[in-house]
């Protein structure tokens, strides 16, 4: 099957151009696919790395509880931590420190409230995490998708402080929006961490854990989780680190379950697709002694000599270095973070959303028109029907694009998951449709089926999550818009 996928690509790209210039193109883009079996890499760590994003309303305690799991696993030292415990005592803000390892900036210090995705490391015996602090105030929704969309597993933190936990559930707050987003940007576990368990108003009760436990899980059930495989619940403390890498008997005698680290360490490998072609997309960019970007390999393999495009422009680079957090390593495989450092392009070239691939006819596709399977969670209230010609922001990997809604192609049964006979003319919130979408520019797509990271998609309007859903086909009607990449 792998030689006649190879002989597909070099037919399709021969056909198109001159044959010894279109075959020679091929090789290159062919030779770049594989990963060498003879090179010699370098020594890595063979641990499974999982990308974790912290996720849930604003004050529910997410950067103290990073900051909790960074000290406890000896990333941040003694003196690290008392100069936090001075500088938030200084702010008035004395429970505040262990958030301050997270926090980046000095805005984030002085409000106690995230602003940029933070980021860390830690490591367990059996694997490598990479922290995402997301941001929890709905202002920050951007940034939060910017993080959420490189996480492999989601960890959705909940206060179980009276008042607080129906706050952040309410319409309005930011668990409902966190979770929906979460889910549509592939996060496929979510450990749903009931934090401040500590607190007065708690006192560390299993009744108040049941009632978070039963009021979520029929939610996160209609943002397509299944709540007996993907979803696991734990009573924790950030603050005082109960239940977060030992078990607390004494506090939590009801609790039989593992602690957060364990339920980490005992999380099934992840499906990483790294022998299709190359999917990066790019996430940030600078210049540092040439041009640098950074990313997340989706799938397939980068090492140092590949011949590239950065798509859509299919501008040609070819890769120099390639590092894994701070090491720099021989080769780069699905679902790490990479940094990556191109020859042949000036950083203007590049922007946030295009995508690193092979050339040719393995070059990631490009469109402006595409259909998709959307589930129309919430509308605004002046804007409460939803119809061709309706404008929202589209939400793609790295991508934040303009959009309409061309037509309503069909209407699905929510209870079978087929599409109905009926092509309405509009449709109201709750509703789940077939439509067509166009862009205002090109962008970097894939068909959910065939890469679920680059064909999962939200849509949102005036600072809300109004869709969320899967790109179905890339070239509906022969959009002539859409091109191949052969082509």
């Amino acid at each position: 099957a792998a030689a006649a996928a190879e002989a597909e690509a070099l037919a399709e790209v021969a056909a198109g151009s001159s044959a010894d210039a279109g075959v020679a193109e091929a090789e290159e883009a062919m030779e770049t696919v594989k990963v060498s079996a003879t090179s010699k890499l370098a020594e890595r760590d063979q641990r499974e790395h999982l990308n974790l994003v912290f996720i849930g309303h604003v004050d529910a305690g997410k950067s103290t509880f990073c900051g909790q799991i960074l000290y406890r696993t000896g990333q941040v030292d003694a003196r690290t931590i008392e100069k936090y415990e001075k500088e938030a005592k200084e702010k008035n803000r004395e429970s505040w420190f262990l958030a301050f390892i997270m926090d980046t900036n000095e805005e984030e210090r002085a409000k106690g409230k995230t602003v940029e995705v933070g980021r860390a490391h830690f490591e367990s015996a059996t694997k490598r995490y990479t922290i995402l602090d997301a941001p929890g105030h709905k202002n920050y929704v951007p940034n939060m998708i910017a993080g959420a969309c490189q996480a492999d597993v989601g960890v959705l933190v909940i206060s179980a402080r009276k008042g607080e936990f129906e706050t952040g559930f309410d319409r309005g707050g930011q668990t409902r929006e966190h979770a929906m987003l979460a889910k549509t940007l592939g996060v496929r576990i979510l450990v749903v961490a009931i934090n401040k368990m500590d607190d007065p108003t708690v006192a560390f009760s299993q009744e108040r854990f049941d009632e978070c436990c039963e009021k979520l899980s029929p939610f996160l059930k209609t943002c397509g989780y299944n709540i007996k495989k993907d979803v696991i619940f734990l009573p924790l403390s950030a603050l005082t680190a109960t239940n977060v890498l030992e078990k607390a008997t004494d506090k939590l005698p009801w609790y039989e379950g593992p602690t957060f680290i364990e339920v980490l360490d005992t999380l099934p490998a992840m499906e990483r697709n790294k022998d299709s072609p190359l999917r990066l997309p790019i996430l940030s960019k600078y210049k540092d002694m040439g041009t640098t970007i950074e990313g997340k390999v989706e799938q397939g393999t980068v090492k140092p000599g590949d011949k590239l495009w950065v798509m859509p422009n299919r501008v040609p680079v070819e890769v120099l270095n390639v590092w894994l957090d701070q090491d720099e390593v021989s080769y780069l495989v699905g679902g790490e973070n990479a940094r990556i450092k191109l020859k042949d392009i000036s950083d203007e070239d590049i922007q946030p959303g295009y995508v690193l691939s092979p050339r040719a006819a393995l070059a990631c596709p490009t469109v402006r028109r595409f259909e998709v399977q959307l589930a129309v969670v919430e509308l605004l209230e002046h804007k409460s029907i939803f119809s061709a010609g309706y404008t929202a922001i589209l939400h793609v990997h790295a991508i934040a694009e303009e959009c309409v809604i061309l037509k309503i192609t069909g209407e699905v049964d929510k209870k079978t998951g087929k599409k109905m006979k009926r092509k309405p003319m509009f449709v109201k919130q709750g509703a789940v449709i077939t439509c067509i979408i166009e862009t205002e520019q090109v962008v970097c797509l894939e068909q959910f089926d065939i890469c679920p990271q680059l064909g999962r998609f939200t849509l949102r309007d005036e600072g809300k999550t109004i869709g969320i859903g899967k790109i179905l086909d890339l070239a509906p009607d022969k959009d002539p818009a859409y091109e191949t990449p052969a082509e």
